[in-house]
């Protein structure tokens, strides 16, 4: 039989979200339905609410989410009913171009539920990522559950759902940072303080940040950060950006070995371009708008030799990487905990995005 929850929807483009009755089906033979203990405030969730990722309205929001496996399918043999679970938008398949090749985090078919879960009317919702999180409980596929030590805060361990492993695997996966090296990290919000502490996880022994907003760089020093610049009043573009010339000082006069774009406008896209060192590495991780362009001279590009690389989710397999920092959370290597700026309720989700574009959090976490 269905069961009705309450959960969070965007009903059209740019309206304020709904807190409303969700239906949600018995689950298929590999989906579970997952009992929602907390669920982290991604700025990927109000892109969903605004139409800059798609058109498929109504939306089911929320994807930073940890819970309690509460329903299984006849066929699912990945989880039990009872698991503690980090929920995760790329559950792989295994069978694609890319998993064969050895690629899974590449996968280019991942898994979701089977079914869809409805208003009380019928209308089909369209889950955010594929999970739709905001809710009491969601359905996803079994795959989509990744188990993990569950002493764990469920507040903090959701968070690894989505932004957190994001920045932290552009760090350590995509940059592939090494003890000793130097980075600069563009932009402090949930992403890139995780790409700064997983730079300090990593070994680098220069991290430095920068931003616009002056709290944010002093707690950038929390998660690791050996230098901030405030970019606010710094000026000049490209190569002759000001932040750019205030890197290389720090660096000795030749710039970092990884520079990390966790904003994903062009400017910031620049300044990391031009802040390595020859031959450095550059990861993007913030993700552009659909009208972007990249914009350097192509002599540039040739002449500095290096790489430029997108990170999809930190180029993260939960499976091996959720339980991974967890643990090290526990352990006190990772300050997992330290991203969970507030606990709300479900029916502040709204205002948590108005905190959000006002850069008070790093996360805003519904509890359940």
């Amino acid at each position: 039989m269905s069961t009705t929850v309450t959960g969070i929807i965007s009903r059209e483009k740019g309206a304020p979200v709904e807190m409303t009755d969700i239906v949600i089906p018995d689950p298929g033979p590999h989906d579970v339905i997952v009992t929602i203990q907390a669920c982290g405030v991604c700025h990927t969730d109000l892109a969903y609410r605004d139409g800059d990722i798609a058109d498929a309205y109504p939306f089911l929001l929320g994807h930073e989410a940890a819970g309690i496996v509460e329903t299984v399918g006849d066929a699912v043999t990945h989880v039990e009913v009872g698991d503690f679970v980090v929920l995760n938008w790329r559950a792989v398949c295994g069978e694609c171009r890319s998993c064969r090749k050895g690629e899974p985090k590449y996968c280019f078919n991942t898994h979701n539920a089977s079914r869809r879960m409805t208003l009380t009317d019928g209308t089909e919702l369209t889950p955010a990522l594929g999970i739709g999180a905001f809710a009491e409980k969601t359905l996803v596929h079994e795959g989509q559950c990744t188990k993990v030590n569950p002493e764990v805060d469920p507040a903090a361990a959701g968070l690894l759902g989505c932004g957190i492993m994001a920045g932290l695997g552009a760090a350590v996966n995509t940059a592939e940072i090494t003890r000793g090296e130097s980075v600069a990290v563009f932009g402090l919000g949930g992403v890139g303080m995780a790409a700064v502490a997983g730079a300090k996880l990593a070994g680098a022994t220069t991290i430095i940040a920068v931003d616009i907003d002056p709290q944010k760089l002093e707690w950038a020093k929390e998660f690791g950060a050996t230098h901030v610049i405030d970019s606010s009043q710094l000026s000049g573009e490209g190569e002759d950006a000001e932040v750019v010339a205030q890197i290389r000082d720090i660096t000795g006069g030749v710039g970092t070995d990884v520079a990390i774009d966790a904003v994903g406008i062009m400017t910031t896209w620049q300044q990391a371009f031009y802040s390595r060192d020859h031959a450095g590495r550059m990861v993007m991780v913030g993700v552009p708008n659909l009208t972007s362009h990249i914009d350097v001279p192509a002599i540039d590009f040739y002449g500095r030799g290096g790489s430029l690389r997108p990170a999809w989710y930190g180029d993260c397999l939960p499976e091996r990487d959720f339980p991974l920092y967890v643990d090290l959370h526990l352990q006190d290597r990772f300050p997992l905990d330290k991203f969970v700026s507030e606990r709300i309720e479900l029916g502040d989700v709204e205002a948590a995005f108005d905190t959000m574009k006002s850069g008070d959090v790093l996360r805003s976490v519904v509890i359940l």
